[in-house]
């Protein structure tokens, strides 16, 4: 062979093999000066509150997390390592669109631990014309512990690391293209559509009070048991009364005398027409009455005494003698009675 063919040939063979180590070499492959072994198991306890729905947020929403973690010592917190605020996190080269807003962290040293609270809020800086979904990135933060003195180990500083989970979600469109039947559109990562129910229970306990306030009322007016209160007067028994007797003649007889008892006992004395307005004078709320009670009266002759006096009730005595011990029985109880057209006039 030709030496000069030789000597090229070989030549570049060293060359290819040069260029080969050293892109082969793990100094120069994308090194990772931060990189930190991990830390042991066992060492940190974490806790996160995540946002409270993994769907439905737009540009400009900003989610928070809380992440408390447990780390025993003598491991402290590296407050250098943590994330840095108006960082874009990437995906696969790509700009997420999530960046984080704010950070705030407290510590609190226990006996044989330390709690460590982080509060990271991102805020959302993306859109689309469809939902799609993005992530709460994994962080990565450091904690500094005994040091290894061990060949070849990177734990010899004593800084290992900690990787926060990520957290997915979804990003919905500011605007919907097309249309959309709710039916159809029910996903289960939304979770119910909770709505502000606070008025409506407001109103309904005031409506409710209102309600049992109407039937008390209405309770007391049309009432005829005795156990209510101002339910056992002298015309309320009467009235009780009264309903229980026949259309007769006999019936009559006993519904005039007891309202005649009622009468007195409601005046502590035998009332008749000579002493009429002293009654109403001593008991007002029955000068409504009056022409009722004075046609009570002139019923009263004819049912005992005078079988042809006047007392213009009609033909119906019983029934009117009813109503008209019911609208006494309203005025003892402080209520105004319906009137006749006869007491009226």
């Amino acid at each position: 062979m030709n030496p000069k063919l030789f000597y090229l040939f070989l030549s570049r063979h060293l060359i290819a093999a040069f260029f080969l180590s050293i892109l082969a070499s793990p100094a120069l492959a994308s090194p990772d000066d931060g990189a930190a072994p991990e830390i042991a198991d066992g060492i940190v306890k974490i806790s996160i509150i995540e946002p409270d729905r993994a769907v439905g947020y737009t540009v400009g929403d900003v989610l928070e997390r809380t992440v408390t973690l447990e780390v025993k010592k003598p491991y402290t917190l590296l407050n250098t390592s943590l994330p840095i605020v108006g960082y874009e996190h990437r995906y696969k080269g790509q700009v997420s669109g999530i960046e984080l807003k704010s950070i705030r962290h407290e510590a609190l040293e226990n006996d044989d631990n330390t709690v460590y609270t982080l509060y990271l809020a991102y805020q959302v800086f993306t859109n689309n014309i469809v939902a799609k979904p993005a992530i709460l990135p994994a962080e990565i933060i450091k904690f500094k512990g005994p040091a290894k003195a061990v060949a070849g180990s990177k734990a010899k500083s004593g800084i290992v690391q900690y990787r926060i989970p990520s957290w997915n979600f979804r990003i919905s469109p500011i605007a919907v293209y097309g249309s959309v039947k709710i039916e159809e559109d029910m996903s289960p990562l939304r979770g119910p559509l909770l709505l502000d129910a606070s008025p409506q229970k407001i109103r309904l306990k005031v409506l409710v009070g209102i309600l049992v306030l109407s039937i008390l009322g209405l309770l007391y007016i049309l009432g005829m048991r005795a156990w209510l209160p101002l339910m056992g007067r002298p015309f309320a028994k009467a009235y009780r009364d009264i309903r229980k007797l026949p259309a007769t003649a006999d019936g009559l007889q006993q519904a005039v005398a007891r309202i005649h008892h009622a009468l007195n006992a409601t005046a502590g004395s035998s009332i008749f027409s000579d002493n009429l307005d002293s009654f109403l004078a001593s008991k007002p709320a029955f000068s409504a009455v009056k022409t009722d009670i004075e046609h009570f009266f002139g019923l009263s002759r004819q049912v005992f005494f005078e079988t042809q006096a006047a007392h213009q009730i009609g033909d119906e005595p019983m029934t009117w003698l009813k109503g008209f011990c019911r609208r006494c029985r309203d005025c003892e109880r402080g209520l105004t009675p319906e009137l006749t057209t006869s007491a009226k006039a």
